[in-house]
């Protein structure tokens, strides 16, 4: 194994029986020669962000007895977006260790939270692939505790959050706009955007309009933060 993915594996506090799995999870699509090699990567994040969401969801379970079911929800949502495994793929050193192609490379895609999230997920896909279940729920358990703990109370839904952000500042309601619809009919994704008065819009993708809702309301609300 070499150093890059030795660098990785550490991290992960996990010793691959086949490297090759953890290989293929750091080699972004990008920089593939063929469609279907590209296919491993976005196979093993398929599969990591399945094994992230059953971990995370048993966590909370675990943690919080007596929340009811929207609470729970609401927390998963807010540990398994897209900036919150980013920020666990930068902690993991995925960023330096991720092979792009040369236009990623150049356009800033070791910074590009969406890439970090997908290569985090693969990572786990792998992890998950190689060892079975136990392995993976263990990095997740140690990854993902530290960001249950940033949040005592049950986060409020982006689109909520975003509507209270507007009338603290006597604005009017935000304004959500269905921009475009992809994908075949039996499996829609929606394109989304929201704006508030006085303020740049932001948008966002789902498989129902409200999902693509409320992830333009948080692409929304981090912009406004910042």
């Amino acid at each position: 194994m070499d150093e890059r993915l030795s660098r990785v594996s550490r991290a992960l506090d996990y010793r691959f029986r086949d490297p090759s799995q953890l290989a293929d999870a750091l080699t972004h699509p990008s920089a593939q020669t063929s469609r279907k090699a590209g296919a491993t990567f976005e196979r093993l994040e398929f599969l990591g962000d399945r094994v992230l969401g059953l971990v995370v969801a048993e966590m909370l379970y675990a943690r919080y007895p007596d929340e009811p079911e929207g609470d729970l929800a609401r927390r998963l949502a807010a540990l398994v977006r897209r900036d919150a495994v980013a920020r666990v793929g930068r902690a993991l050193g995925l960023d330096g260790a991720l092979v792009l192609s040369k236009g990623e490379e150049e356009g800033g895609g070791r910074d590009n939270p969406a890439l970090l999230a997908d290569a985090c997920e693969a990572v786990l896909g792998a992890v998950y692939a190689d060892g079975g279940l136990e392995p993976a729920a263990a990095i997740v358990r140690a990854r993902w505790a530290p960001l249950m703990d940033e949040t005592p109370a049950p986060p409020r839904d982006p689109k909520t959050a975003l509507q209270e952000w507007a009338q603290a500042r006597g604005k009017p309601l935000p304004i959500y706009t269905t921009l475009d619809t992809e994908g075949p009919p039996h499996e829609p994704v929606f394109l989304v955007s929201v704006a508030v008065a006085g303020e740049e819009g932001a948008s966002g993708r789902g498989n129902s309009k409200r999902a693509a809702e409320q992830a333009a309301a948080a692409a929304l609300l981090d912009r406004l933060k910042r």
